[in-house]
């Protein structure tokens, strides 16, 4: 079975980043390839939809068959203003929050993500994932694109 990635906004502008393009490339790569499923959010949508055209190429090149389409309910809008409530992040961060809700809700294997400062971050995650068991969701793996690299071993 595939694992199934959530991929934040901030992955496809890193794609055409001079500081991130390193990793996040192989990771569409792969992508690209079928070895995951790309959880894609009406919000993500939103949040690209004033991205600069070669962002947009972007998440129209991947196949249908490599993704998932997830909505934003009401269950998702609960759990990240709770997150908030919570003191996780501050207000400023609920569309941050709303994603790891939704990857939460929609049982993603990882979210990806180069936001280090809301999202990518130890402190942040604890957080996260203590509200997520207390509401009986399993822990969330949130991951940058570094850790998605196939390292070949030289033998």
């Amino acid at each position: 079975m595939k694992q199934r990635l959530y991929i934040d906004t901030s992955v496809f502008g890193g794609f055409f980043d001079e500081e991130f393009s390193e990793f996040t490339k192989p990771l569409f790569e792969r992508i690209r390839k079928g070895e995951f499923i790309l959880l894609f959010s009406a919000v993500t949508q939103d949040e690209l939809s004033p991205a600069p055209e070669n962002v947009k190429k972007l998440v129209t090149g991947i196949k249908v068959e490599n993704t998932e389409f997830i909505e934003t309910t009401d269950e998702s809008v609960d759990l990240a203003t709770q997150y908030i409530a919570e003191k996780v992040v501050g207000q400023t961060s609920f569309y941050d929050c709303l994603h790891i809700a939704l990857a939460t809700i929609n049982r993603a294997d990882y979210l990806i993500s180069w936001n280090f400062k809301h999202i990518v971050n130890v402190q942040r995650i604890r957080g996260y994932n203590a509200i997520n068991i207390k509401n009986g969701y399993k822990q969330l793996e949130i991951r940058s694109p570094r850790d998605f690299m196939n390292y070949e071993e030289n033998v």
